[in-house]
């Protein structure tokens, strides 16, 4: 995969070089591509940002750098790439968004500062390219980098090649199969006993069958607990008679409500809609 980042602060993505992104970028797996916005720019300040229209705080980065540093990046290439804009007022970041994007040959971001990018840079290059502005959470950063590194990350972490054991991504938090919509349950490593605090015994006990369904009994527990919205959006007509029980008997969790009765003794599942945010 290549992945090119177009910003004002290109030495802020020095994190890319360690760890597991580090090694897919020197195996050859993801190629990251680092440019300075100012390079576009045609004054002697090599400015980049100016004061809104219509008055307020903050100042807004222009489109012509923008424009023409887009441009460039895309110049030479036979097929386009997806344009990526990390923005509090964009679609949600989750997993399932990542494992799309993974399946990308190459994403381009254009992270912003001060109060955004002048958005007929959106309406540009939303008409020539696939264009996603990307929320990673119901927060705001001083500037869109810290955003492109957390999906940088999550997305190159699922390449084919980048993780020791594949298997791993399977067993995410979030992770699509049979643990989709949950949170991964606890870990433990050696030592057995630690500070008095010992392994479950059932992780010990070899039994194959029975660990499987400890760690999703404590998958649920801990998504009732933790996220209660999560185990709500549970579909019933998924889970297994186990499964209700232990979300019905964690206190701390919403119960999970039973099927209406019909003519056939089957229902659909009752499920909550998620509340909507800004």
């Amino acid at each position: 995969m290549r992945v090119d980042i177009i910003s004002i602060f290109p030495e802020y993505f020095a994190p890319l070089e360690v760890s597991l992104i580090g090694k897919a970028r020197h195996k050859g797996l993801l190629d990251v591509r680092l440019h300075q916005l100012r390079d576009w720019t045609r004054d002697v300040h090599r400015t980049v940002d100016d004061t809104p229209y219509g008055g307020g705080p903050g100042m807004v980065m222009k489109p012509e750098p923008w424009g023409e540093a887009i441009d460039a990046v895309v110049a030479a290439a036979s097929a386009p790439p997806r344009l990526i804009v990390p923005t509090p007022s964009g679609r949600p970041f989750t997993q399932q968004v990542a494992l799309e994007y993974a399946k990308e040959p190459w994403l381009l971001f254009a992270p912003a500062r001060y109060e955004g990018i002048d958005s007929r840079v959106m309406a540009e290059y939303g008409a020539s390219l696939r264009l996603d502005e990307v929320s990673i959470g119901d927060y705001v950063l001083a500037g869109g980098e810290a955003a492109v590194l957390v999906i940088v990350e999550a997305v190159g972490r699922l390449l084919p090649g980048v993780l020791g054991n594949a298997g791993s991504v399977t067993d995410d938090s979030f992770a699509p199969g049979a643990m989709e919509g949950l949170l991964e349950g606890p870990v433990y490593t050696k030592p057995p006993v630690w500070r008095g605090h010992e392994v479950p015994p059932i992780l010990l006990s070899g039994n194959h069958g029975a660990i499987a369904r400890w760690r999703r009994d404590q998958a649920l527990r801990r998504t009732a607990a933790k996220r209660p919205e999560l185990a709500a959006r549970l579909d019933r007509r998924a889970l297994d008679r186990r499964d209700r029980e232990v979300l019905d008997e964690t206190s701390t969790g919403p119960v999970v409500p039973e099927l209406p009765e019909t003519s056939t003794g089957r229902g659909d599942a009752v499920v909550p809609e998620p509340p909507e945010t800004s």
